[in-house]
C-alpha cells in the first residue's frame, strides 16, 4: 500500500469515527427533547403522543429516518471538512492528477440505492396499513364548513350536530385555547372508527395528530380515513388546509370513552340533537338562518 492510499484510509477511518461520535451526541440530546404529550407543549421537538397503532408506526418511521439522515449528514460533513483540510493548497503545492477511483465511484452509487431500498420497506408497509380499511364499528361523516365542522353518525340514524370553537371568554379551567369545541366527537375505545370527509364550500383538512390521521375535505368528493384509539382521553386537531379568514378557528375535538359511556352518550345525544334539528328546520322555514341563527351549541359529553 502506497503512502497516498494509507493517508486516504486514515482519513476515511477518521470520518467514520467522528460520524459515530457526533451521531451519538446528537441523538442522545434529541431523545431527551422529544415530546409525548397529546397537546402541543412549549419547546416541543417531537410529535404529540400516539394513541393508535398507525400513529405509533408513523412515529417509529420518522425516528428511523431521523437517525438515518443524521448519520449520513454528519458523515458527509466530516468527510468534506477533512478533505478541505487534508488537500488544502498549503499541504499540496503540487496537486494530484488522479481523476477516477473505480471502487469509490461504485460505492457512492450503490450506497444511496441501498439506503433508498431500506427506507422503502417500512414506508410501503405503513402506507398499506393506512389505506387498508378494516370493518368499521362506527362510521362518522365529517363535513368542513367555513368555519366549523359538522358531524353525522351514519350508523345512528339522524344523529347530526355542528362543532364550533369555544371562545376565550367561555373557556373553563383546563380547556385548551383554540382547540376546545362546544360539541365533541365521541367514539368508543378499541373500536374501528371510519371517517368520511367532505366539504360544503372550500378545501378543508381533518387532522388529529394523536391518531395519525390527516385527510383533505374536498367539495364534491368523499375521502375516507380510519383510526382505532387505544387510550381513553380527549384529543385535539385543527383544520390543516387554508380555508379563509377564520381558518385558525375551526378545531377538532375527539373524546375516546368506554363502551358504557359511549352508549349513554348516544342516548343523550339523540334526544338533544334531535330537538335541535327540529328547531333548525323551523328556523329555516321562517327564514331565521339568514339572520345569523347558529345551531348545535349543546354540551355533548362533559
Amino acid at each position: 500500500m502506497d503512502c497516498k492510499s494509507l493517508k486516504l484510509g486514515k482519513g476515511f477511518a477518521f470520518a467514520v469515527f467522528a460520524t459515530a461520535f457526533f451521531s451519538f451526541v446528537v441523538l442522545l440530546f434529541v431523545q431527551g427533547a422529544l415530546a409525548e404529550s397529546t397537546l402541543p407543549v412549549s419547546y416541543q421537538t417531537g410529535f404529540q403522543g400516539a394513541v393508535t397503532e398507525v400513529a405509533e408506526d408513523i412515529h417509529s418511521f420518522h425516528a428511523f429516518l431521523f437517525y438515518l439522515i443524521t448519520v449520513v449528514t454528519i458523515f458527509v460533513t466530516v468527510l468534506l471538512l477533512y478533505t478541505i483540510y487534508r488537500f488544502r493548497e498549503g499541504a499540496n503545492p503540487i496537486p494530484s492528477t488522479n481523476a477516477h477511483h473505480t471502487l469509490l465511484e461504485v460505492a457512492w452509487t450503490i450506497a444511496p440505492i441501498i439506503i433508498l431500498l431500506v427506507i422503502s420497506i417500512p414506508s410501503f408497509r405503513l402506507l398499506y396499513k393506512q389505506y387498508s380499511f378494516p370493518k368499521p364499528d362506527v362510521v362518522i361523516k365529517a363535513t368542513g364548513n367555513q368555519w366549523y365542522w359538522s358531524y353525522s353518525y351514519k350508523d345512528q340514524g339522524e344523529l347530526e350536530f355542528d362543532s364550533y370553537m369555544v371562545k376565550d371568554e367561555d373557556l373553563k379551567p383546563g380547556q385548551p385555547r383554540l382547540l376546545t369545541t362546544d360539541n365533541a366527537v365521541v367514539v368508543p375505545i378499541n373500536k374501528v372508527v371510519e371517517v368520511h370527509i367532505v366539504a360544503s364550500d372550500v378545501l378543508h383538512n381533518w387532522t388529529v395528530p394523536a391518531f395519525g390521521v390527516k385527510s383533505d375535505a374536498v367539495p364534491g368528493r368523499l375521502l375516507r380515513t380510519w383510526f382505532k384509539a387505544t387510550k381513553l382521553g380527549t384529543y385535539y386537531g385543527q383544520c390543516s388546509e387554508l380555508c379563509g379568514k377564520d381558518h385558525a378557528f375551526m378545531p377538532i375535538m375527539v373524546k375516546v370513552v368506554s363502551d358504557a359511556d359511549y352508549a349513554a352518550w348516544l342516548v343523550k345525544a339523540k334526544e338533544e340533537f334531535a330537538s335541535l334539528e327540529s328547531a333548525k328546520k323551523f328556523a329555516s322555514r321562517q327564514g331565521g338562518l339568514k339572520y345569523g341563527v347558529r345551531t348545535a351549541r349543546l354540551s355533548g359529553v362533559k
